[in-house]
């Protein structure tokens, strides 16, 4: 059956922005009026099919990264289209966003020191007023062009229901307003909100690190009821606790009042302290050693706060975001349907074929045009080539909707590993041998070795250490050097073991474990822009706050960089700040207060970050500690444990289902796959309704 051109649907079914372009004036020369009429018609008709092709391949590149299609569709923007989206633009935006963020550690108090120990910090040097303004002014200008470009290309509509957009916009006039006044503060102001603001331009810029907060954001208040819960069980023991821990006359029975339940605050602190286990057994000793049965009330305290409550809302928490995200998920899973049946529809023409007496109309798509648009789409060569050999296998000249979009299932799959082809020899003996040594009992045998090689090892370092004591005491680097004879065998020694990790593949939980290790890396990026949005902005506010609280000790300038403490410091309390020598943790420049910020994440001893501001600062300021715990240690790490489940039991699932074959586990999952099995793909109808309602590209609202 021969095709129908292919513009018969679209001149009567499509009106297009930017059809103007295909109309040429009529070239002058000694042809007849006929003769120019039919020269135009096919130039015409040749520009037409080109930008059919080159919007066909936009859509197309949307539906590989998940973008809206609800931009201009016209010749020229679709080529600064492509243009904002290229690989050099990205690279330039991302370089932009990275510096912008980074100025936080040059700017005044500027981290340029080998230390942030207080009791070693000189005079820094501080950038000269205008250096970094004029570096953030550059950056400024270049976003002002990105949301510039980017608002033109959605148009005005699209730009209205954007809030992302919009609070760029608003981020950008903020940051601006603030960069003009500290230039005209001479650079002295004390806070520049724009410094709070800047992540915002990291969050905005990756499309699946929106979702993750959007889905963050609707989570939080559905945990509020178990977060009210834990505040109740937080008051009630606190409230017995000030009853049990009274002041007695006795002063050694007094210590447990005097040091953790003094006061309301104090008591509030100790167990809310405790319920991250950082202060246990230390707030049960004072007690406990006065009567063992004081320990019944922490213990029941902690059975209840950390291992009921704590955990339920760490299911809680898990639940509630795996609903919002793979809502937020099957909004990309539409995005990417809807770009490959908008690609179809501005292809397809009209074939009659008929079943029986009764006629029908079917669309479809040659397959020179597929080809044609296949080659223009800027995909990975590894899915292009896959997909055009799948067009290629089609044994009729037209492509339907339904083959057009399953070309594309090729798209789930992120990466294969692929093995390289045995090479072919002529000789016999060498194909004997490559027979012999591609056998798995081979295999087998190199991890017997590797295995027998690494127990080696361990005995001989064991039988060293018992034999000559830990470190060697022959060993002597200003005599042998930083690395003698024998070092260099232990450090060969060290890289053998690695050597042990070949047989992983071979035990297929240890690669079930391994695979999902790897594809957690690569799809926590997201995640972990949201902690490091959370890093920044309280790392800002830390530095704002509590900038030079903490007073150096004296006599600083005699201690050494060895942490010796000064005589002065041998008499204070234990457990304290100045005992522990926690100096370089401080909020005095940006770096030390990322690194305090992790070590309060990690909770352990923060309360002794909590005492020590409490003491130098203010009494609220435990509110800020408090706050950094929510976000980073039950929010954040909650959901970084829900992100490892779902992905270990769904590679749990796929590994050991009878129909999962070998070839598929080959596969790495991104996160849309990872809840493919949950979701649904639109209906025929709900794609074309949704291309009816695009606002640049019209598509006929009744049926053809």
């Amino acid at each position: 059956m021969e095709s129908e051109p292919l513009l018969g649907r679209r001149s009567s079914s499509w009106h297009i922005l930017g059809t103007q372009e295909s109309r040429r004036s009529d070239s002058s020369g000694p042809h007849s009026s006929s003769s120019r009429n039919n020269s135009s018609s096919s130039g015409s008709s040749s520009q037409l099919d080109d930008l059919y092709i080159q919007q066909a391949a936009v859509f197309i590149e949307d539906a590989i990264q998940y973008r809206t299609i609800n931009h201009r569709v016209d010749s020229q923007s679709l080529r600064l289209y492509r243009w904002y989206y290229s690989a050099a633009c990205r690279w330039v935006l991302n370089t932009t966003i990275f510096v912008i963020l980074a100025l936080a550690f040059f700017e005044k108090p500027s981290s340029l020191s080998v230390t942030s120990d207080l009791r070693f910090r000189q005079v820094l040097w501080e950038p000269p007023c205008g250096l970094t303004e004029g570096i953030e002014a550059i950056c400024l200008v270049l976003f002002i062009v990105d949301v510039v470009i980017k608002s033109y290309l959605l148009g005005w509509k699209e730009f209205q229901k954007s809030k992302w957009l919009i609070a760029y916009t608003l981020v950008l006039a903020a940051s601006i307003v603030d960069w003009i006044v500290s230039l005209s503060l001479c650079c002295e102001e004390k806070v520049r909100v724009r410094r709070i603001l800047r992540p915002f331009f990291l969050l905005q810029n990756s499309s699946l690190m929106k979702k993750a907060f959007n889905c963050l954001r609707q989570t939080v208040p559905q945990i509020t009821s178990v977060m009210l819960l834990l505040a109740l069980h937080l008051l009630l023991f606190t409230m017995i606790a000030m009853l049990l821990f009274t002041r007695v006359q006795i002063t050694e029975d007094d210590k447990e009042w005097k040091t953790y339940f003094r006061n309301l605050p104090e008591s509030l602190t100790s167990l809310l302290v405790l319920l991250t286990t950082a202060n246990n057994p230390d707030v049960m000793i004072p007690a406990y050693s006065r009567n063992r049965a004081y320990s019944l009330f922490f213990i029941t305290f902690s059975l209840i706060g950390t291992y009921l409550l704590m955990n339920l809302l760490t299911a809680i928490i898990y639940n509630q975001f795996r609903g919002y995200l793979l809502s937020s998920i099957q909004t990309s899973i539409i995005r990417r349907c809807l770009g490959i049946r908008g690609a179809f529809e501005v292809l397809c023409c009209e074939r009659s074929t008929k079943t029986g007496r009764s006629g029908s109309l079917r669309m479809t798509v040659s397959t020179n045009t597929v080809l044609q648009v296949l080659q223009r789409v800027k995909m990975s060569p590894a899915h292009k080539q896959e997909i055009i050999k799948q067009a290629r296998a089609f044994t009729h000249d037209c492509v339907t909707a339904e083959q057009f979009r399953a070309l594309f299932d090729e798209l789930h799959k992120e990466a294969v590993k692929e093995y390289p082809p045995k090479p072919a020899y002529r000789s016999l003996f060498l194909q004997k041998l490559q027979t012999v040594f591609s056998h798995r009992f081979v295999d087998y045998v190199g991890n017997l070795m590797v295995a027998l090689h690494v127990i080696c090892i361990f005995i001989l370092q064991l039988s060293s250490l018992i034999q000559y004591g830990l470190p060697h005491q022959g060993w002597n680097p200003e005599l042998h050097g930083l690395l003698s004879l024998w070092e260099i065998v232990r450090l060969a020694n060290m890289l053998i073991v690695f050597r042990f990790l070949r047989i992983i593949p071979n035990i297929k939980l240890m690669a079930l474990v391994a695979t999902s290790v790897l594809d957690l890396i690569k799809n926590l990026r997201a995640f972990a822009g949201i902690l490091v949005v959370a890093y920044y902005i309280f790392a800002i506010v830390g530095v704002v706050l509590f900038k030079d609280t903490i007073p150096a000790p004296q006599n600083s300038t005699n201690a050494s960089l060895d942490g010796s403490i000064s005589p002065e410091n041998l008499t204070l309390q234990c457990g304290t700040y100045e005992q522990l020598g926690y100096w370089p943790n401080n909020f005095n420049d940006f770096a030390a207060a990322l690194v305090t910020l992790w070590d309060l994440m990690v909770v352990n001893n923060w309360q002794v970050f909590l005492d020590v501001f409490s003491r130098f600062a203010s009494p609220w300021s435990k509110l800020y500690f408090v706050a950094w715990w929510l976000v980073s240690s039950v929010i954040w790490v909650n959901l970084f444990v829900a992100l490892i489940l779902e992905n270990f039991i769904h590679k749990w699932d796929r590994s050991y289902h009878p129909s999962f074959s070998d070839q598929e586990s080959e596969y790495q999952m991104s996160v849309q796959d990872m809840f493919r099995d949950d979701l649904e793909e639109p209906t025929e109808e709900d794609l074309l309704e949704r291309l009816r309602q695009h606002p640049h590209l019209h598509l006929p609202r009744g049926p053809v």
